[in-house]
């Protein structure tokens, strides 16, 4: 299919409920409304064509960007294309799921988790600690550098509650995933989790809530679950 076939096929399936929902979280148009479930279904027809799938995030419009994310190879996704892609993910939705999750993957994932973190933008800022997040989620403990995890969570406990609004969430899924899929970390970051306690992030005009860190981690420990990888962090 043609970029111009699905953009068609996505005005089609949005609908202005989805719109109004998106907006309400931070979506800007161009878009159409499209449910995520709704979007996977067009998944089969760019995930053999990576051109395709740069070419729909190029476009702007947040369905095109986040189908985009969904069909992309990460593999194959080089350094500045995903730095192209950064500078363009102006809300959570493209920054801390669609691109963090691409770089997650790619050969890339702790360079620019790194460099992201410390950017002043904070759309920026939150995709690179929801990147280096995914990216504990599917590599082997035996592969984490321990030492600089445990020093990202005593720099979140130092520096959450001061930090941006989107960085706020970002670093309490870190703290999650760190407890959760990170055996050997499990104690310290529950500590921390506990240490940080409620953190406030303002979700606009939404139900959304902030999970707590440490409740969340203790369902997975009662689950039986703690450092169990995920096979991949796009879904």
């Amino acid at each position: 299919m043609t970029v111009e076939e699905i953009m068609n096929q996505l005005e089609e399936m949005g609908s202005e409920q989805t719109m109004k929902t998106f907006k309400n979280h931070g979506a800007q148009e161009p878009f159409f409304g499209v449910k995520v479930g709704d979007l996977k279904k067009l998944v089969k027809f760019v995930k053999k064509d990576q051109e395709l799938a740069l070419a729909l995030y190029d476009t702007g419009n947040h369905d095109a960007m986040y189908l985009a994310g969904l069909a992309v190879d990460p593999k194959k996704l080089t350094k500045e294309q995903l730095e192209q892609w950064v500078d363009k993910a102006y809300w959570y939705m493209l920054a801390e799921y669609t691109l963090a999750n691409a770089a997650a993957e790619s050969p890339f994932a702790l360079e620019l988790a790194h460099k992201w973190m410390d950017d002043d933008r904070e759309m920026v800022a939150a995709c690179g600690w929801s990147t280096y997040a995914g990216y504990m989620s599917i590599t082997a403990d035996e592969e984490l550098d321990m030492e600089e995890i445990c020093g990202l969570l005593k720099r979140v406990e130092e520096t959450i509650h001061g930090e941006r609004n989107r960085v706020r969430y970002a670093m309490n899924g870190f703290v999650i995933m760190a407890g959760s899929a990170v055996a050997e970390l499990h104690d310290e970051a529950f500590a921390v989790a506990n240490r940080i306690g409620k953190v406030d992030v303002n979700v606009g005009d939404t139900a959304c809530k902030v999970p707590l860190a440490a409740d969340y981690i203790l369902k997975v420990k009662n689950r039986g679950k703690v450092g169990v990888k995920k096979k991949t962090c796009i879904c």
